[in-house]
């Protein structure tokens, strides 16, 4: 899984697997759901993010993670805080 942050568009795109979107549903004003040739979703599209979610922390919880892959960006953002 993925989190794809755009502050410019203020998009939020999470990847829920690595394969293209051929169809796209718009399931709640600018919340739209990408799925793949078999009908399975592959990414959340969460316009205005900002405005909708809580973007300051990203807390997950009980999640079988082997590792943890943080951008050195990211990390760079955070240190200069």
């Amino acid at each position: 899984m993925n989190f794809k942050y755009g502050s410019k568009s203020d998009m939020l795109y999470i990847e829920l697997i690595n394969k293209p979107s051929i169809e796209s549903d718009e399931v709640a004003p600018g919340i739209v759901i990408d799925f793949d040739e078999n009908d399975q979703a592959v990414g959340i599209e969460i316009e205005d993010a900002s405005k909708r979610i809580d973007m300051s922390r990203l807390e997950i919880s009980a999640l079988p993670i082997v590792d943890l892959i943080v951008s050195k960006s990211e990390v760079e953002n955070i240190n200069s805080e």
